[in-house]
């Protein structure tokens, strides 16, 4: 009989490689990276468009074009889309990012060859219809008056237009302004020049088999527009760090944003500085955790985070305090990131941190879609795949030292960007 009084032994998290997954091309050039995995009779089948904001004409192109794709097509109108997929039980999303727009399928695989007919249509020409157009302009216009009466929504943006400058495609924010001068030629023109061959990248995984194969080059070899890849629109960033106040009257919490410009997955940093984010603020037992919520008790969250783009990064630390705690947080923000400068993390500590993101990495390779979502991750960053592997075995073989010149490296008073709101 097992005896579940007595805790299993912990054991150590080995072979952390990503499955290398099968790469061909359609008619038209496009890459194909499947990875053909698992028991279920599931398939999903996502298109990547570097189609993000380094590659617009007109703030917001971006999100409106994906937002906008499904509102009907030359043979499907919103409706038909829409009943089409609820009845073979699909489902069709157009998530973004900063630097990519996508088409994102999930289909049973009997009725595969019923939904990718409607991804085929769109991806030739959406309709963009213009009354969908001005509800979308809309119910942005509404949910933005909303969002910016939130102190943490205010705080992020003033963070991020300082970080980058309000003209950076990672930095601009949009107003009612910015939404209104939206028209549907915008959204033509950003179609047409960037949802191309050459920006496409498609990521199948799932019970997939010659069948799928033929059927994705059948529907998508011929329909996706020709083009070339379009260079991205990367302007200077800021590099004089400076501290923001913004009063916001009637609120009993203050947001707090204290970070910088840092870097994407190619800099020789990144995978020590994931390191010492997490130990820092990146998970629930972090020393920001520890500090500023269990021991001092002034905030119910606080976190850090490094955001990694395709042209750059940024880090920063954000919670949201008392008005009375605002001065007490920030200088115990400040004095966690000194003592990461000073004092080497302890062996216990470290353990437990290395424990915990070698089990992040290891549920990220459960199952085909996760690993086809690492696949993504790497290959549309044009990192190798071998770099997930580096990644484990810098977490398993840093060093405290190695943390501590990290921290005097990028944690400097000096060079951090401050907004409270």
């Amino acid at each position: 009989m097992l005896n579940r009084a007595i805790m299993p032994d912990i054991q150590e998290v080995k072979n952390l490689v990503v499955p290398p997954p099968d790469l061909w091309y359609l008619s038209n050039g496009v890459p194909v990276y499947e990875t053909s995995l698992g028991t279920q009779e599931i398939i999903k089948m996502e298109l990547v468009f570097l189609a993000g904001r380094p590659f617009e004409r007109k703030k917001l192109a971006s999100r409106s074009t994906a937002a906008l794709m499904r509102e009907g097509s030359s043979r499907y109108s919103s409706a038909d889309i829409a009943e089409t997929l609820d009845y073979y039980g699909g489902s069709l999303a157009t998530p973004i990012s900063l630097d990519t727009s996508n088409v994102l399928l999930y289909s049973l695989k009997k009725h595969f060859e019923k939904l990718l007919p409607i991804v085929a249509d769109m991806l030739s020409g959406p309709t963009f219809p213009q009354e969908e157009l001005d509800s979308f302009i809309e119910r942005n216009k509404r949910r933005l008056r909303i969002d910016l009466s939130k102190n943490d929504v205010v705080a992020y943006r003033q963070f991020t237009e300082l970080l980058f400058t309000k003209d950076h495609p990672y930095g601009y924010n949009s107003y009612p302004e910015t939404y209104a001068q939206l028209t549907r030629e915008d959204l033509v023109t950003h179609f047409q020049e960037n949802y191309t061959t050459g920006n496409c990248m498609i990521f199948l995984s799932g019970k997939t088999d010659a069948s799928i194969r033929k059927m994705l080059d059948e529907q998508l070899g011929h329909t996706i527009l020709p083009g070339e890849k379009r260079p991205a629109n990367i302007p200077a960033v800021n590099d004089q760090p400076e501290k923001i106040k913004i009063a916001h009257p009637d609120t009993v919490q203050t947001a707090i944003r204290i970070g910088r410009n840092l870097f994407n997955r190619h800099h020789e940093d990144y995978n020590g500085m994931y390191v010492l984010n997490t130990i820092l603020g990146g998970y629930f037992g972090s020393r920001l955790m520890a500090n500023i919520r269990e021991d001092k008790g002034y905030t119910y969250n606080i976190y850090s985070s490094h955001e990694a783009m395709l042209y750059g990064g940024y880090f920063y630390v954000g919670t949201e305090v008392g008005n009375e705690f605002v001065e007490p947080t920030i200088r115990e923000i400040y004095h966690e990131m000194e003592v990461l400068q000073t004092d080497l993390v302890d062996e216990e500590e470290l353990i437990m941190v290395k424990n915990y993101l070698l089990g992040t990495l290891l549920t990220n390779l459960d199952g085909p879609f996760n690993i086809a979502e690492v696949v993504k991750t790497f290959i549309s960053e044009g990192v190798a795949l071998s770099a997930f592997e580096e990644l484990a075995n810098a977490i398993k073989n840093i060093t405290p030292e190695e943390l501590r010149n990290l921290a005097r490296k990028y944690f400097k008073k000096e060079e951090m960007w401050e907004v409270v709101v």
